[in-house]
């Protein structure tokens, strides 16, 4: 399954540009809650989908984090394979941006994936911060 997951997370995405954008996708995940694993990159995938009540949290902290640390009037750093249906979503982290599509040579690992596809371990060769990995503990520990 692992390979079904990387084929998809290298597949086609669509940027959210505005926030606008991010509100509405979030409203379609919140539509229909079952079935969503939540992910961190660099830590072992839990192998259950999220409840719905750890969703909702998860979508609250993270739109949360990314308004007051993306200091843009944009978003652009979430992507969804399909905004009207999604069922893959990357989010890059506002402090580890470098360039999510790889045209630096280097490619920036999104920090959290919901996925409806059991996930697999995203390694990251930049180490996970203290500050990341405390606040990922407090939501699912």
């Amino acid at each position: 399954m692992s390979q079904e997951f990387f084929n998809r997370m290298d597949g086609s995405f669509h940027g959210m540009l505005r926030w606008e954008q991010l509100d509405s996708l979030w409203v379609r995940v919140r539509a229909n809650p079952q079935g969503w694993y939540v992910s961190l990159t660099g830590v072992e995938p839990a192998r259950q989908p999220v409840t719905d009540a750890e969703l909702d949290i998860f979508i609250r902290e993270v739109d949360s984090l990314l308004r007051r640390e993306h200091e843009y009037s944009y978003c652009g750093i979430v992507f969804a394979d399909d905004p009207e249906h999604p069922s893959l979503i990357k989010i890059h982290d506002p402090n580890n941006l470098g360039s999510s599509c790889g045209s630096s040579g280097v490619k920036i690992p999104p920090r959290w994936v919901l996925s409806r596809i059991p996930p697999a371990l995203i390694v990251d060769e930049a180490p996970l911060p203290n500050s990341r990995r405390s606040w990922w503990q407090k939501m699912f520990s």
